[in-house]
């Protein structure tokens, strides 16, 4: 019988030094780990993804399951991918002894995020609408965001917590000091938006720089296959390799004056003014002028 009340189900300040201490755990640098230590910042995460029972989400980066235990308690099938073996192990042990009701809708995967694919997702890559909720490490928060987008295509939308300035540049309009092909990419899938901010104070131990929260749902018609995106994504990247080139001098020799012409955009404007369809236009426009 579980004895937990609504109240203390979830991982305070106290349980999460506790746990780490009695599993030998010591946050680190390296894989970016922050743990989330108040329950009402959880019920906040898990109240602004919009998640129901019922619905399937992966959770990258579960950490001690702070986060976990919301999801949970919301009546989501969770699906944790943890890079940290200690960690994996741990967090069945503590939802088993918190939330043990839940443990049946818990599957901890133990391996890189940037590794991971449908088949190797279980329930998570058979799902027709899967949500991610997660507060991602911070130093890899990008990448695992666009890798995921591209091998899930049931992946429909996210919440998740990054670091304020990459929230910043994720969501960032053309024209912006930030944007660039962080922005581009990530807008290629959908739409992008900040959906709060989040205290150092509810952190263990406490980050040195602020946090923010993105929402981000999955355009249903897309724009392409993945032989256009992978190639819209080199002209992006090209785009901005060298920040302050015009796109005739970044894009030289993959784009030609004939091809700038049929997508009507003037060579002369640097990539931070170009939107995500119009990089697609000059892409089309550029096979077009080759064929």
């Amino acid at each position: 019988m579980n004895t937990k009340t609504e109240s203390d189900r979830l991982l305070g300040a106290a349980d999460i030094r506790r746990l780490a201490d009695q599993i030998g755990i010591h946050p680190t640098k390296r894989l970016g780990q922050n743990f989330v230590i108040d329950p009402g910042t959880v019920r906040r995460i898990v109240r602004l993804a919009k998640v129901e029972s019922g619905q399937p989400v992966l959770e990258v980066g579960p950490g001690l399951g702070s986060l976990t235990l919301g999801l949970l308690e919301a009546g989501c099938p969770v699906t944790a991918d943890e890079i940290d073996p200690v960690l994996a192990r741990q967090l069945p042990q503590t939802v088993s002894e918190r939330m043990p009701e839940s443990l049946d809708r818990l599957t901890v995967i133990n391996r890189d995020a940037l590794t991971l694919t449908p088949q190797l997702a279980g329930d998570a890559g058979k799902a027709t609408d899967l949500a991610m909720v997660a507060n991602l490490p911070y130093n890899v928060a990008t990448p695992i965001i666009l890798t995921l987008l591209t091998r899930f295509a049931n992946l429909s939308r996210f919440l998740v917590m990054v670091q304020k300035e990459v929230a910043d540049r994720l969501t960032a309009a053309p024209g912006s000091k930030v944007y660039g092909a962080p922005s581009l990419k990530l807008a290629w899938y959908g739409h992008a938006a900040q959906a709060g901010r989040i205290g150092r104070h509810v952190f263990w131990p406490a980050p040195n720089v602020d946090s923010a929260l993105v929402s981000f749902s999955r355009d249903k018609d897309g724009r392409g296959d993945e032989g256009t995106r992978t190639r819209v994504f080199s002209l992006i990247d090209a785009a901005f390799g060298q920040r302050r080139k015009t796109l005739h001098a970044a894009l030289k020799g993959l784009v030609t004056a004939e091809a700038f012409q049929a997508a009507g955009i003037d060579p002369a404007r640097r990539g931070e003014t170009m939107t995500i369809e119009e990089f697609v236009a000059l892409e089309q426009a550029r096979r077009e002028v080759a064929a």
